[in-house]
């Protein structure tokens, strides 16, 4: 091999930047970078890190908050044949040793308010802004380096909410593909404006709309941090066609006191991802003009699986769709590891198809757990209907047993989030003497509203079977959250012999 296979993410830049090179790629902090200048920059990182003596499949690891120099490492390292391992920012000195001494990176480029967390991994660190990067490179050889399509391009740590965090390891096929099918499911088209505030050391940070922006030549507005009101300025500003966000971004931009007079008009297509949104959130948005699109991915599909289709989102609110092009899913038995027919069911969803990653990083043991029959273990438990949408109903590790019968919290939380006293809530298994386990709820008030826990219980009563209710209630100020803002249901469970406020001992029945 003497240069980039097809569907190796270099290319896309080069590309770009012959077709279009005074098109703006960047617009940061009122700055603009053209696609000339990223691919420019970038080539000559790449051939920077080359002359500084690495390899093909050494790792680049990054420790920075969104920035243009971050997309240029990431287009040098598509280029070189690197690795990038985007490392979280929130995580304390000792995970970040963890991570650095699992992946082995032959460089780290760090900001410099951040660099000193790094004193004791013995890493090689190097700064990331402008200055200290045009110092690091190097003119550029008269050729592309070899690189493969199989090559690995990211490799992203997990949360490591059940453990240690695995790095999953994310080829330039796998990127190529999932971002091919998020273009034939939702397309951003070349003059749109793009807003990208998901932190980038999270894998939709890059493959759910600013990867795709930069290959169809679209300008991505970054931005380092999320702040509503900034962003609702943003959108108005800069005439936002796309976003992407968790669920508590949109609802701290819909509890911003200019969310009902913002201007929306130019926002088609916001994605929601990371957690299931509660419906009363998606009306919110609906009512404002905007039919967010719901989906359903995880970090080792890298991450489309699911989607509702725009044409859908209001008529399918609270699922997550159907598989995006090239993506195959399936529901499995747990129990017994086959395979259900097509048509209504539920079980475990399972996936395959080109954009499904190739492993965790030194971890063979678990790339064979994740896996069954070539079909990729997810975890989550959905339901699919007759016309073939899903919905995820919870995780079969948070799936708790009451009297013998299952109980997935996410059903339960959904139910709590229609009382319109109620913001957000989050449920967990808990001991019991006489049902094994119960059900404890954690709910957050909505704005200006006092939650009566027996009212709230006995309207979840009337919606639920009795099993299904929960068993206690406490109001919180607000729930722990992962650094992408998944709830931490562990820290829920360890405080729940606590945080009981209220129960119901009534007899159950159904």
């Amino acid at each position: 091999m003497t240069g980039p296979g097809p569907h190796t993410v270099g290319r896309w830049i080069r590309d770009r930047a012959r077709a279009t090179p005074d098109r703006v790629a960047i617009r940061f902090a009122g700055a603009d970078t053209s696609y000339a200048e990223l691919d420019a920059r970038s080539e000559r990182l790449a051939a920077g890190l080359l002359r500084a003596g690495l390899r093909r499949g050494d790792r680049v690891a990054t420790l920075t908050a969104n920035r243009p120099e971050h997309v240029e490492a990431l287009f040098a390292c598509a280029k070189a044949g690197l690795a990038l391992v985007p490392l979280n920012w929130r995580l304390a000195p000792d995970e970040l040793a963890y991570a650095i001494a699992d992946a082995e990176p032959a460089i780290v480029l760090a900001e410099a308010g951040r660099a000193a967390t790094l004193d004791a991994t013995g890493a090689r660190v190097h700064g990331i802004e402008r200055e200290a990067l045009d110092a690091l490179a190097a003119p550029p050889p008269g050729a592309p380096a070899p690189v493969a399509d199989d090559d690995p391009l990211l490799i992203v740590y997990t949360s490591g909410t059940t453990g240690r965090p695995k790095g999953a390891v994310l080829t330039h096929a796998n990127c190529f593909w999932t971002n091919l099918a998020l273009e034939r499911t939702a397309p951003i088209d070349a003059g749109d404006a793009v807003l990208a505030v998901l932190p980038q050391f999270h894998v939709g940070g890059w493959n759910v709309q600013p990867l795709l922006a930069w290959w169809v030549g679209a300008t991505v507005v970054l931005e380092p941090a999320f702040d509503a009101g900034r962003v609702l300025d943003l959108l108005e500003r800069e005439r936002i066609a796309h976003m992407m966000g968790v669920p508590a971004t949109y609802a701290m931009l819909a509890e911003h006191e200019r969310f009902a007079t913002a201007d929306l008009s130019h926002l088609r297509r916001a994605i929601v991802g990371g957690a299931p949104m509660p419906e009363p959130l998606l009306r919110t948005w609906a009512a404002r003009g905007v039919a967010i699109v719901q989906g359903y991915g995880l970090t080792e599909a890298a991450p489309n699986v699911l989607c509702v289709p725009p044409e859908d989102a209001e008529r399918r609110i609270g699922w997550a769709g159907r598989p995006y092009p090239h993506v195959h899913v399936a529901l499995r038995d747990p129990a017994t590891g086959r395979l259900l027919g097509d048509g209504p069911g539920a079980g475990e969803l399972v996936v395959r198809g080109p954009s499904v990653f190739a492993g965790y990083w030194r971890n063979p043991e678990a790339t064979a757990a994740a896996f069954a029959d070539g079909w990729l273990l997810t975890g989550d438990v959905a339901e699919r209907d007759a016309d073939g949408f899903y919905a995820l109903r919870g995780r079969l590790k948070e799936l708790f047993i009451s009297g013998g019968e299952n109980v997935y919290p996410a059903e339960v939380e959904r139910v709590l989030a229609e009382h319109d006293a109620i913001a957000e809530a989050a449920v967990v298994g808990v001991p019991d003497p006489r049902w094994g386990e119960v059900g404890a709820a954690f709910v957050v008030a909505a704005a200006g509203r006092d939650v009566d826990a027996r009212e709230l219980l006995a309207f979840a009563a009337e919606r639920l079977a009795r099993y299904k209710v929960p068993r206690a209630v406490r109001v919180v100020a607000d729930l722990p959250r992962t650094s992408l803002g998944k709830v931490r249901r562990e820290a829920l469970r360890d405080a729940a012999a606590a945080a009981v406020e209220v129960t119901i001992e009534e007899p159950r029945a159904g």
